[in-house]
């Protein structure tokens, strides 16, 4: 009694907190999927390649997004869906919330030319063109799950700017199963501080992501901006950086970031700290 009384306990918060559902789904499966793709190798002592990594991406590319389509489904049937599929469609929004799309390739050009100045010209901008498809295909089906999900329905138990940073930080963790496996090695003692600080811009990308998303209600306009965050790293940031060179990058493009993000905070910060109800989350809470 006491087993099946912590299992409908169990099942009692994942129906109030739907979210915990999605996390712990998303997690799971993402991570087994990689594992999959890459415990073989590691048991047989091969090497990882580039295209190992790119395998172990599939898995974490499409799960969100089939994740929040199956739950949105399961809580909120073909009303959800169509609701979702709304959302997803919305680009008639006002011109200048197009604009923060830029604010990523601006900030990781700064950053690289400053310290190609200031120490050593490998920082120059590189143009690795399958990055701007990493981009697309990373922004469009993961923030389905992120943030046309589980960020909706947090905001109504956490409030906007706790959830914010909530889902900053799971899902930039979340990497952490493909990240571990896939550059340990090649990063070696570099690998934590350079994962801690792809943490902290990753969350300071959620503060802008989110901005954008209440002042539009569109979730379209939340995969472009995930698109531009994730696509422009993977373009402009040479790949034959050292472990300690990219690390210094991810420290710097952190700070830069946070600045702009910091900004929106100190403008705004009122509003981040108010809870919006899901009814009505495609009001404009930050002018």
């Amino acid at each position: 009694m006491k087993v099946r009384g912590g299992t409908e306990s169990l099942v009692s918060i994942m129906r109030r907190h739907p979210f915990l559902l999605y996390f712990l789904l998303t997690y799971m499966i993402a991570w087994i999927g990689c594992l999959v793709v890459i415990v073989p190798k590691l048991l047989g002592g091969q090497e990882i390649t580039f295209l190992d990594l790119g395998l172990m991406a599939v898995p974490m590319f499409f799960t969100p997004a089939i994740i929040g389509v199956l739950l949105t489904y399961l809580f909120d049937g073909e009303r959800g869906l169509k609701e979702l599929s709304s959302r997803m469609r919305n680009w008639r929004v006002g011109p200048k919330w197009y604009l923060p799309i830029f604010i990523f390739p601006v900030m990781i050009l700064l950053v690289l030319a400053v310290l190609n100045i200031l120490v050593s010209p490998e920082f120059a901008p590189y143009v690795f063109l399958p990055g701007i498809m990493i981009g697309v295909l990373a922004g469009y089906f993961e923030e389905v799950g992120w943030t046309g999900f589980a960020f909706p329905r947090m905001m109504q138990t956490y409030g906007v700017l706790a959830s914010t940073l909530i889902v900053g930080l799971l899902q930039t963790i979340w990497h952490l199963a493909p990240d571990l496996l896939g550059t340990y090695d090649s990063r070696g003692v570099y690998w934590l501080p350079h994962f801690g600080f792809f943490i902290v811009s990753m969350c300071a990308m959620r503060v802008i992501l989110v901005w954008v998303y209440l002042n539009t209600g569109s979730l379209l306009m939340a995969q472009l901006t995930h698109i531009a965050s994730t696509g422009s790293l993977s373009l402009l940031v040479p790949l034959s950086l050292t472990p300690a060179q990219d690390t210094l990058f991810y420290l710097a493009y952190g700070v830069a970031l946070w600045f702009v993000a910091g900004m929106i905070l100190l403008l705004h910060g009122n509003e981040l700290r108010k809870g919006i109800p899901i009814s009505d989350r495609n009001a404009s809470v930050f002018r």
